[in-house]
Formats: structure tokens, C-alpha cells, sequence
């Protein structure tokens, strides 16, 4: 497959949660002054120019970042978030939206290390130019759904498997459940953010069923939806699932979501869900 291209959908609604809950999960990892290590298995490009026919073909970015860039109301977790986004970008015009790995490479400390995964020939030579590597920050063109097994468990003992998959083929949603047990067996300790589209709810009540039986502890979902199910309408909403989460985020996501869900829908019919799918 590999034809998935993230430029058509960044900055959109998915990538608001998906990112917010990731500068979260930074932001704790960096509260300890011991180092962390950090794994993204799907890349991608690293960032995206919002001026590019890619992105302008559907303007995504539309419904996510764009609905936030003038607000002034936001709650402050959000606000942090937006902050973050406008760092990269001049004289408060979006044009630019950063990918979780410059998002994640802005939170390293000089002990801390970075390990970027991705296996699109085109993408990871984007990913190349983005970043720059160092003996803390690793690009490898593969796999890292299954090759950053290997990586497990980290030296520091404290980090960070960030999953993103694009899902263009069913058989992602029954793999990363398979990948997660796998590293969950060897960094039990470790958090772990693995974002899922909502396309067919039916898909999504099999996934969590799933992840319930799965015996891993202290699962979380956080779930934001901008529209009511409908398999007509493709992607209607989308979710992070988050083993190990730092003990404020559901309190965060609590205040967070409900205002996302009114400003990012349509019509403020949104929706959001905050649930323990498996208890500590």
C-alpha cells in the first residue's frame, strides 16, 4: 500500500487531539529530571506547509488548527497546545503545522532520545530535511510498528511509544493490538498513545472489546468527534487510546474536550468521551 499521504489531512480536527494529548504526555515525561526516550513508529514527514496543493486540496486544517489560531477563551491545556503550534510559525499566520516528531523533538533535553520510524519512501525523505539527526535523535527508514520491539526496553527505563498508523488496510487495527501486547510485555512501565480513526463504529467497539481482554493496565481513551457516526461521511471523529497516562490527563481532557467539541463541529453537535478501558 503505502500510498497514504498525511500532507491532505494536517492541522485537521484528528490532529488537534492527537497532538494535544501528545504535548501532555511531553510535558510529564519532562517534570523528572531523569532521562526519557522517545519512540514514533509512523512518522511521517516530520511537519507540513499548509500553502501546498496537498494541503490546500481539501483544507482539512479547516476544521482542526484554524478554528483555534485567533482564540482567546481556550482552556489552558489547549492554550499551551496553540502555543506550541504558533512557535513555528511567523507573524501569527498558519502556514505551517509540525508533525509529532518536531513536536516531540522540541521537549528533549540533552539526555533524552528520539527514535523516528518511518517506512514511505517519499515521506522519509522529507523526514530527513526536517529533522536533524544527532546520537540523540535516530531517523530509520522501516517498519516501526514491528522493528521497534527492539528498542524495548529503553536504557532510561522511562519514555514514550507514540503509534499513528494510517490504517488504509483493516488488518492495522488487529496488528497494533498484537504490537502493543509484544512491547507491553518487555516495558510494562513505559506509556504508550496510540491514535484510531472513528470511520465505523462497529470497528471501534471490536477494537476496545479487544484492548479490554488484552490484560494490559490502566488503559484510557479519550475520544472527539465533530459530527455523529456515519460511515457515508469517512472520518467523523478519532481517538487516542493511552496505556499508563500521567495521572492528570483524564482531569485535563475533562475540561479540554467539551469546549474542542462545541468549537470544532459544524453545528457544535460534537461529541467527546473520556473512559478507563482497564483499571491500574
Amino acid at each position: 500500500m503505502l500510498s497514504y499521504r498525511h500532507a491532505f489531512h494536517a492541522g485537521n480536527h484528528a490532529d488537534v487531539l492527537k497532538h494535544l494529548l501528545l504535548q501532555r504526555i511531553m510535558l510529564h515525561l519532562g517534570k523528572k529530571p531523569t532521562p526519557f526516550c522517545c519512540i514514533d513508529t509512523h512518522a511521517g514527514a516530520g511537519g507540513y506547509r499548509l500553502t501546498t496543493p496537498y494541503a490546500l486540496k481539501n483544507k482539512e486544517f479547516e476544521t482542526g488548527i484554524a478554528k483555534l489560531w485567533r482564540r482567546t477563551d481556550l482552556p489552558a491545556p489547549l492554550a499551551d497546545y496553540l502555543q506550541l503550534i504558533k512557535s513555528f510559525n511567523r507573524e501569527q499566520k498558519l502556514n505551517f503545522y509540525p508533525g509529532s516528531p518536531l513536536l516531540m523533538q522540541r521537549y528533549l533535553r540533552p539526555k533524552d532520545r528520539l527514535f523516528l520510524y518511518e517506512l514511505h519512501n517519499t515521506e522519509i525523505q522529507i523526514l530527513n530535511e526536517t529533522i536533524k539527526t544527532n546520537r540523540h535523535i535516530q531517523i530509520i527508514h522501516d517498519d516501526g510498528l514491528h522493528h521497534s520491539l527492539k528498542l524495548l526496553p529503553p536504557l532510561e527505563r522511562r519514555g514514550l511509544v507514540f503509534i499513528d498508523p494510517s490504517y488504509e488496510i483493516k488488518q492495522d487495527y488487529t496488528d497494533v493490538i498484537k504490537a502493543l501486547k509484544a512491547m507491553y510485555q518487555r516495558f510494562a512501565t513505559g506509556i504508550y498513545a496510540l491514535w484510531y480513526p472513528v470511520i465505523d463504529r462497529a470497528r471501534i467497539d471490536h477494537f476496545e472489546r479487544a484492548f479490554k481482554s488484552s490484560g494490559i493496565k490502566n488503559i484510557q481513551l479519550f475520544e472527539l468527534s465533530i459530527s455523529e457516526d456515519s460511515q457515508n461521511q469517512g472520518m467523523t471523529g478519532s481517538g487516542m487510546i493511552i496505556i499508563n497516562p500521567p495521572w492528570t490527563l483524564a482531569a485535563e481532557m475533562r475540561i479540554t474536550l467539551p469546549w474542542l467539541a462545541t468549537v470544532l463541529s459544524a453545528s457544535s453537535n460534537g461529541t467527546y468521551r473520556i473512559d478507563q478501558l482497564s483499571a491500574e
